[in-house]
């Protein structure tokens, strides 16, 4: 069940083959991950930026149709490709696979490859990681006032962060920023089941629940093109993979409000159809009806919560003993 892919239980990556032609050893330090798709224009420039801060830098090529691969591989980027578009959290987790078979490194960090952020600030991101403060280090755009981001991506992000860090019980200012630094206790225990860009949510879920450290530092996100996406359909997209994160990995809070909620209207509804009887004598067979189905989905609701949570419950357990085990 994806409800519970977290690495403890869902311990294999895509596969993944080490280029032959990568020219690189496993003595790399500090590697970067760059998901791509149709970045053509920029992801050269980015490539090259990266590789004067990183002793590697790989690029998953997510089923682009332009020339993506093509030129990150020329700029020197050790090249991961897939045959078709798969969302960015595959192209993540396929990143992370490349890195930890062919450079073990001490430190994984991701970056766009738009453009919108600046390699030369990798050294203030990875900075916690190598003091040993953090497991993971967001580089977040509202710490300081040096990115100029539009009003509606302010308040888009205002309702993403405070839907996911309500929810996973890890704080942040910014929840969809892409440019994150990894501990190798980190890189050991998170891979993502979220396809696409609820990805940097979901990682507030799974740092909660293998209790990783996470911090933030200011960085600066670039907005000088306009967006690839359309907005209003990138924001709807982002805030279904949210809600679905709820459902996977806070089952009873998505469930189990709600049935409770659910429930409560209905025996209050039932309620109205009993002081109606008592004032005419006449049953309201529509009301009746109305308030019969609330409280039958709400108590299904509220049960599915309760299962589900108890179930999720026992998987974690499991692992617990599973990893001690080892």
């Amino acid at each position: 069940m994806t409800v519970f892919a977290t690495r403890r239980y869902a311990r294999h990556r895509p596969s993944y083959q080490a280029p032959a032609t990568a020219g690189l050893t496993s003595a790399s330090a500090v590697v970067a991950v760059i998901p791509a798709y149709n970045e053509a224009r920029l992801i050269g420039s980015v490539v090259l930026r990266a590789k004067r801060e990183f002793d590697a830098v790989i690029v998953v090529d997510d089923g682009s149709t332009d020339d993506t691969a093509r030129i990150a591989k020329a700029a020197g980027a050790v090249l991961v490709q897939h045959q078709s578009n798969c969302g960015k959290g595959v192209a993540i987790n396929t990143g992370i696979t490349a890195a930890l078979r062919q450079f073990n490194p001490e430190v994984l960090v991701l970056l766009d490859g738009d453009g919108q952020h600046r390699p030369e600030e990798a050294r203030a991101v990875i900075a916690p990681i190598l003091a040993g403060e953090a497991d993971i280090v967001i580089g977040s755009r509202y710490l300081a006032p040096t990115s100029s981001v539009p009003p509606h991506r302010v308040w888009a992000h205002r309702v993403f962060n405070f839907l996911t860090n309500c929810t996973s019980g890890t704080i942040v200012t910014d929840s969809q920023s892409g440019f994150r630094a990894f501990s190798t206790a980190a890189l050991a225990a998170l891979t993502f089941s979220a396809h696409g860009f609820a990805v940097e949510s979901e990682m507030q879920y799974l740092a909660r629940d293998h209790q990783l450290r996470v911090t933030e530092v200011p960085i600066t996100i670039l907005y000088d093109d306009p967006p690839k996406r359309h907005v209003i359909a990138h924001g709807l997209h982002v805030l279904n993979g949210i809600l679905r994160l709820i459902g996977q990995y806070r089952p009873m809070l998505f469930f189990g409000v709600f049935g409770l909620i659910i429930l409560l209207t209905g025996l209050l509804w039932g309620g109205v159809v009993v002081k109606l009887y008592t004032h005419t004598l006449e049953l309201a067979i529509g009301y009746a009806l109305i308030s019969a189905i609330l409280v039958i989905i709400g108590t299904l609701s509220l049960f599915t919560g309760i299962m589900l949570h108890s179930i999720r419950a026992m998987f974690l357990e499991h692992a617990r003993h599973h990893e001690a085990d080892e």
